[in-house]
């Protein structure tokens, strides 16, 4: 990826980041949203799509993975830990085939998800993002 990509895709995360933020300080009374509402909302402020969200079983940290499309402008994964917090990074070419295979999942009927775990390729996913430096296990 190029220096001037490389520096758009991570405005990108940023921007994703902000609108989760802005969440957190609208929360009631410590109550958090769910995530799927969460992401679905930093998406339409962003104007982005969401791309996937899918559930992340047997990872130590990260129990749940969603990504938000800005189509040719990059991708932004974003994660909840076990503690509940949110993180997001920007995704570069190497993950674009994964990201594609869970957005292909998530946009399928419900009788062919149920044919087809994502677990395993949003595993190999977060490991891709954490060799890259994102989402490093505490």
């Amino acid at each position: 990826m190029s220096q001037p990509a490389r520096i758009f895709a991570a405005m990108v995360a940023e921007h994703v980041e902000l609108a989760l933020f802005e969440q957190s300080l609208g929360n009631i009374e410590g109550l958090h949203r769910p995530f799927c509402d969460r992401v679905a909302d930093a998406a339409e402020k962003t104007a982005g799509s969401v791309l996937f969200d899918v559930r992340v079983d047997g990872d130590i940290c990260v129990q749940r993975m969603a990504a938000i499309g800005y189509g040719v402008t990059g991708t932004a994964i974003i994660v909840m830990e076990k503690n509940g917090q949110l993180r997001c990074a920007s995704v570069n070419g190497d993950t674009a085939l994964l990201v594609a295979e869970l957005a292909a999942w998530d946009a399928s009927p419900l009788r062919e998800q149920a044919k087809i775990d994502p677990c395993g390729t949003a595993i190999i996913l977060l490991a891709k993002l954490r060799s890259s430096g994102h989402f490093a296990v505490l």
